[in-house]
């Protein structure tokens, strides 16, 4: 018997279902974890290279880079991404660095999509190069975008990114959106005196446009030592200014959003929606559902962790499914209930986030 226990989610004032029983109806071979949440998400990075270099992401001279045996092949990425929908995964995120910046990306997406269980295959792009490849990538079985944006004014984007150029994003927007690539996600990285000027104007695109605008709290992450947390602004705090502009309705869990750690919200007749992303003030761990793949072959189960399974080294030692299958088992027992805060302070993920995959 499954047994369901529903209270209200202090954010959104929605009730929340939980399963106490776990899950009696999955396959026995379902990736579940010692916390008993069910893993079906799995985020792929696929380079470390990127074509911008934001300032909160990494230094001018940027971060030294893999070289080309260290990452995995699109063979081994394929093999990984097989047997982990075997487990249970249907939902695949393609990451970088920008993944868009290797060659052959088209070719990834379609072997991934053929995969039987796949349910949801998407990407993260800053989307500067998208416009030259949105109609392949949609008929390749892209489902959809998140796009990596912080400013609409083109010379802070300019200066966010150093040398970034708005115009080739929003051209890269209009050609996803052409080919029907939906829905679109543009995610805000909100820190205090950098960008949180234009809470408002991302919160007013929604109004006539069917994004998705996400804004995601600065997070403790890599060497930079410019995070301090008078950075950093609570979706909780941009919640109620958006407020001023017009009272916002809670959206049922999921939503439209295929799930996820957002809790969405829009306003009273807008064509788009307004998600937060709270992992610092409030966070989700309790729903993680996903795994991390870097583009070196190492798993990462927690994003705050410092532990990491190397994957790379079974494939190319010719390690069998099974055993490769054996090692996921292990790292999943060893994925952590929560990132803290702990004691009051902020743990803090020493890699890059161009190392790991956004």
């Amino acid at each position: 018997m499954l047994v369901k226990v529903c209270s209200l989610d202090p954010f959104t004032g929605l009730a929340v279902t939980k399963n106490q029983a776990g899950f009696e109806s999955s396959k026995m071979n379902s990736l579940i974890d010692t916390h008993n949440r069910r893993i079906n998400y799995l985020r792929i990075s696929i380079t470390d290279r990127c074509n911008l270099r934001c300032r909160y992401c990494m230094p001018k001279e940027g971060v030294s880079e893999f070289g080309h045996s260290e990452i995995l092949s699109y063979e081994e990425i394929l093999r990984l991404a097989a047997l982990a929908v075997k487990r249970g995964i249907n939902k695949v995120r393609i990451t970088g660095g920008e993944p868009l910046v290797r060659k052959d990306v088209i070719h990834l997406i379609r072997e991934i999509s053929r995969l039987e269980g796949i349910r949801d295959l998407s990407m993260t792009t800053n989307a500067i190069l998208l416009s030259d490849f949105a109609q392949e990538l949609f008929r390749a079985g892209l489902k959809r975008v998140n796009i990596s944006m912080d400013s609409l004014d083109p010379q802070r984007y300019r200066e966010i990114t150093r040398g970034g150029d708005l115009n080739r994003v929003w051209a890269g927007i209009d050609a996803a959106r052409r080919m029907g690539i939906s829905p679109i996600k543009i995610n805000v990285v909100a820190i205090v005196g950098f960008n949180d000027r234009e809470i408002e104007d991302f919160a007013r695109l929604t109004i006539r446009e069917p994004f998705q605008v996400r804004f995601i709290e600065y997070m403790p992450i890599g060497l930079l030592n410019e995070w301090k947390p008078e950075h950093c602004i609570s979706c909780q705090e941009i919640k109620e200014r958006i407020e001023n502009i017009s009272p916002l309705v809670p959206l049922e869990e999921g939503g439209n959003g295929h799930g996820g750690p957002a809790r969405l919200f829009k306003f009273s007749g807008a064509a788009g929606e307004i998600g937060f992303i709270s992992p610092v003030s409030d966070h989700f761990c309790h729903s993680c559902n996903r795994l991390r793949l870097t583009s070196d072959g190492k798993l990462k189960t927690c994003l705050f962790s410092e532990e990491l399974t190397d994957l790379k080294i079974l494939l190319r030692s010719g390690a069998s499914d099974q055993e490769l299958e054996k090692k996921l088992d292990e790292a999943l027992r060893n994925k952590p209930l929560h990132h803290g805060p702990i004691g009051g302070v902020m743990k803090r993920c020493h890699l890059p986030m161009v190392k790991i995959g956004g």
